[in-house]
């Protein structure tokens, strides 16, 4: 009876080891996947708009100046509303948008050491990508085809220059989960050309949706949540209102093993900048400046995740080399460039974890 007894608690005690060596190689799996993961401090990159001329190192010296150590060069796409079509490299785009402009940049970029995010990124004129939808088999096959070969032109040039990291697309809300199956093969047919890392660009409210994290090195957010609507709002304000978003991107970290990376984060420098942000762009025009709402939110947004060990930091949009490619108001555009935000920038970008 006694050796029958001791051998239930000897099993029962194993049980428990067993569990606690178990939670201990799960927590421990986390903490290895970011001890060999090449992103080791957070990203201090900017997305730099395709300009209409070439590039000189003179260009991208001011970048270095803020200590940013890493750019996003977008090798724009476009599409109509409404149709599978997908057009890249026309004799009508910018200089920098096209594959002859890009290889040029990137090689500009490594002249004042500066890592390189290749970021093919689709426009369609009076919509959104993350809206384009097709009723028939055939419209998405075809749409399909022409994605995959713009796709797989850049992933050639991110391969010949050992660019370190390739986007394969950015906030295609509805194609990522009606086509999964497409993305997972592109996934595996860029792999067979390029060996760098790879991400996708999720919108901020439609990251959990995406089914293909785990065929990827990374987790990109296109990081625009709304915050505050408030003209002016407080970094303290901005700082309580990432908490909560901050602890459930922590927790899709952890669950997917991958860090999340912010392909894009940005305000305009305008009241209300912290709030939703695609509804102040429709009225920019009047909308009155305010460089402390841009700095606070900036400010924000670094203080909220510089300790974050899930957080591999991000690029900012955008920064327009020598005054170059913007729209009309600069002074209201997201560039920090020229503007207090810069300080604030550099600030971050000189510390490290």
């Amino acid at each position: 009876m006694s050796f029958l007894k001791n051998k239930v608690l000897f099993g029962i005690a194993f049980l428990i080891l067993l569990n606690i060596t178990f939670a201990f190689v799960q927590e421990n799996q986390v903490g290895s996947y970011y001890a060999h993961n090449s992103i080791l401090s957070p990203i201090k990159g900017v997305t730099v708009v395709a300009p209409p001329k070439p590039l000189n190192t003179k260009s991208l010296l001011p970048l270095a100046n803020i200590q940013a150590e890493w750019v996003a060069f977008v090798p724009y796409g476009f599409s109509r509303k409404g149709s599978p079509s997908v057009s890249f490299n026309l004799d009508r785009q910018w200089w920098g948008e096209r594959s002859e402009g890009i290889e040029s940049s990137i090689i500009t970029a490594r002249e004042v050491g500066l890592n390189v995010m290749l970021k093919p990124q689709v426009y369609i004129g009076g919509g959104w990508v993350g809206d384009m939808d097709f009723e028939s088999e055939s419209d998405w096959k075809k749409w399909e085809e022409n994605y995959a070969a713009y796709i797989k032109e850049f992933a050639r040039i991110a391969a010949k220059h050992n660019v370190e990291m390739f986007c394969i697309g950015t906030e295609y809300n509805v194609a990522v989960k009606k086509r999964s199956s497409f993305w997972k093969q592109l996934i595996k047919d860029v792999r067979q050309t390029y060996k760098g890392q790879l991400i996708y660009s999720a919108n901020w409210d439609n990251y959990q949706d995406v089914p293909f994290w785990d065929d990827l090195d990374y987790i990109g957010i296109s990081s625009y949540f709304p915050l505050s609507d408030a003209q002016n709002p407080t970094i303290n304000l901005l700082y309580k209102e990432w908490k909560p978003i901050k602890k459930t991107l922590k927790s899709f970290s952890r669950k997917h093993n991958k860090k999340i990376i912010f392909t894009e984060y940005g305000y305009l420098s305008v009241d209300g900048c912290a709030g939703k942000t695609w509804e102040l762009e429709k009225n920019i025009h009047s909308l009155t400046i305010n460089h402390q709402a841009q700095c606070n939110a900036y400010d924000a947004l670094w203080s909220s995740f510089i300790e974050e060990d899930f957080w591999g930091g991000g690029f900012l949009w955008k920064w327009f080399p020598d005054n170059m490619g913007h729209e009309g108001y600069f002074e209201k555009d997201y560039t920090p460039q020229e503007k207090p935000a810069e300080k604030v920038l550099k600030k971050w970008f000189n510390t490290s974890k």
